[in-house]
């Protein structure tokens, strides 16, 4: 008979990770104890990437003058969906212990295909675009296949499919070509924005949307007789949600236009990456797929022995991440209007970077989708306020790159603190 694994893994269940272990409903008090107890013995989470978020917001506020204005609020958002999306894609395999680095290539190609198809060969682009998204399923069948079939490590793999993908995309577009996006519904993605009425209406679902879930949580734990979080802090999330979500929405709605024409509403690229994040956490949190990612990442072995199949999860996983990673490129040529060879090729690295600067753990097991999206956030957050202070390419990178040592580094301690040790 097949064990539950479910609290085998590392995973932080929204519901379990707050509670403690006696009574049916523990206090507020006793949780934020709990909480803090984790933090010291180096379970920290998302914390270090938010303390750096809002650490790096207020030094280019301080720096730039327009950092903090609506239009660069905006624009900060419509930089940042890419990564977000391609960081959210990666944690599937990260949370296993394994890493995709042909994602970036993958989603390239998948592009490629799209916008070749739908140009030069007439084909309509509903169905060119789920070509693409079936080449992105294909790969991360691939992949999988051959990481947890045959056996091959996923980065020699992955590095193999990001060499070779990188060679099939100038087959497919053809070397130095550039085709051009024809399709307004795709080009709006990035570039158009919802009525300014859609962005209190999106808050408002959102709000709904989490207290259905908390209380649909509370309600199935409370049936099964085990220990609940505080309704406190139920109120406390929903409040957080409408008191930031509603900052946002109010500065979004303002008129960032610098013309006649007024440019103003929350762009539709948010409720879109929002859509994809509540998913991909609805499954990680709430379905038995989600948990036997977290227990085998946290320990294959006893996930296997006790009855979960690990190849099959392994295979999903990897189908998801490509899936995702065409997303994520789709998102990425909406906003530049365009499609060549080298779409995918650089962003890879920053997808990786963003899950672990969010405190998405290298060693497997722990970590959220919207651990990256923060992480994605503070990366977008450093390109964004060094170009408004005209510093260069070259900076950008090494600000970045020591963040993401700097991260891996409280990752590595945090495991070596709370006696989970690192794999060798």
């Amino acid at each position: 008979m097949t064990a539950d694994v479910t609290r085998t893994a590392a995973a932080p269940d929204p519901v379990s990770s707050d509670l403690i272990g006696s009574g049916v409903e523990g206090g507020l008090t006793d949780q934020i104890a709990a909480w803090w107890q984790r933090v010291r013995s180096g379970d920290m989470g998302a914390l270090p990437a938010v303390g750096g978020l809002v650490v790096l917001s207020i030094l280019f506020a301080t720096l730039s003058p327009f950092f903090l204005t609506e239009r660069n609020f905006a624009n900060l958002l419509n930089q940042a969906a890419t990564l977000v999306v391609l960081g959210m894609a990666l944690v599937f395999v990260l949370l296993l212990g394994e890493i995709d680095l042909s994602a970036g290539v993958t989603g390239g190609v998948g592009m490629a295909l799209f916008v070749v198809l739908n140009a030069t060969y007439g084909v309509p682009w509903p169905l060119a675009l789920l070509i693409g998204f079936g080449f992105g399923f294909l790969t991360g069948a691939a992949l999988g296949f051959f990481v947890a079939r045959v056996g091959i490590p996923s980065f020699v793999v992955s590095l193999g499919l990001f060499l070779g993908y990188q060679g099939l995309a100038l087959l497919v577009i053809g070397e130095g070509g550039l085709f051009r996006v024809q399709v307004p519904e795709l080009i709006a993605l990035q570039n158009g924005n919802l009525p300014v009425w859609a962005g209190w209406a999106m808050l408002a679902i959102m709000l709904a949307i989490s207290a259905a879930t908390s209380f649909w949580d509370r309600s199935r734990r409370t049936r099964a007789g085990v220990p609940n979080r505080a309704i406190s802090l139920v109120w406390i999330k929903l409040g957080t949600i409408a008191l930031v979500g509603g900052a946002a929405v109010y500065v979004l709605n303002q008129n960032r236009g610098q013309s006649v024409v007024e440019v103003a509403g929350v762009p539709i690229i948010v409720p879109v990456v929002l859509t994809i994040l509540w998913i991909g956490t609805f499954v990680l949190d709430r379905t038995k797929f989600g948990r036997y990612i977290y227990a085998i990442g946290g320990n294959a072995e006893a996930a296997r022995r006790s009855g979960v199949k690990v190849r099959w999860v392994k295979w999903w996983a990897f189908v998801i991440c490509s899936s995702l990673a065409v997303a994520a490129m789709l998102l990425s040529v909406s906003r530049v209007g365009a499609v060549d060879a080298t779409v995918g090729r650089d962003i890879v690295l920053s997808g990786v970077a963003a899950a672990v600067v969010g405190g998405v753990s290298l060693f497997g097991g722990r970590g959220r989708l919207v651990h990256a999206a923060i992480g994605a956030l503070v990366i977008a957050v450093i390109t964004n306020g060094l170009g408004l202070l005209n510093l260069g390419g070259g900076i950008n990178l090494l600000v970045t790159g020591a963040v993401l040592i700097l991260a891996a580094t409280v990752d590595a301690l945090s495991r070596l603190r709370s006696g989970g040790g690192m794999r060798v």
